[in-house]
């Protein structure tokens, strides 16, 4: 692996950078590996996510941990919406159940924001859950990383 594969994707974006940071966010939190996903953020960097606030690496961890406990089966699709300069604004949509085997589709918004390191310092999130039948479902891969031949948001008409 080459030093520039190692580094982060770096600000200003253009669409392919933004792209490809939207879809390596998209692979991270399909591990539902909470301490690799909280890597990409700063130290410090601060959350809203629907109505919970959190700062900070340790914070977004635990977030993710009960996230993943509560959401089982989960699976996510992200799609660039725009971008400029160190901010980049992604839509997504996420298929999980609980615990009784109810059926979700999550659907949101996510503005982001990079230092010069390419690690998000700013990330606000708004989410909504839609119940689903399990019939309903259209994201269907082994769970882990979304397959490229998959379809993407737009594809399915979501």
């Amino acid at each position: 692996m080459t030093e520039s594969e190692n580094r982060p994707l770096l600000p200003p974006f253009t669409h392919d950078s933004a792209t490809l940071k939207v879809r390596l966010a998209e692979d991270g939190w399909n591990s539902r590996d909470p301490a690799r996903v909280a890597l990409a953020y700063t130290a410090a960097s601060r959350w809203r996510n629907r109505a919970e606030f959190v700062t900070g690496r340790e914070a977004i961890a635990g977030l993710l941990t009960r996230k993943w406990v509560r959401e089982l089966d989960y699976r996510l699709i992200k799609e660039l919406w725009a971008f400029g300069g160190n901010r980049i604004a992604v839509r997504f949509a996420y298929e999980w159940r609980d615990d009784a085997g109810n059926w979700f589709r999550s659907y949101g918004n996510e503005n982001w924001e990079f230092d010069e390191h390419g690690l998000m310092a700013l990330r606000h999130a708004s989410i909504n859950d839609l119940p689903i039948r399990e019939q309903e479902r259209k994201f269907h891969w082994p769970l882990g990383r979304r397959p490229d031949d998959h379809p993407g948001l737009s594809e399915l008409g979501l």
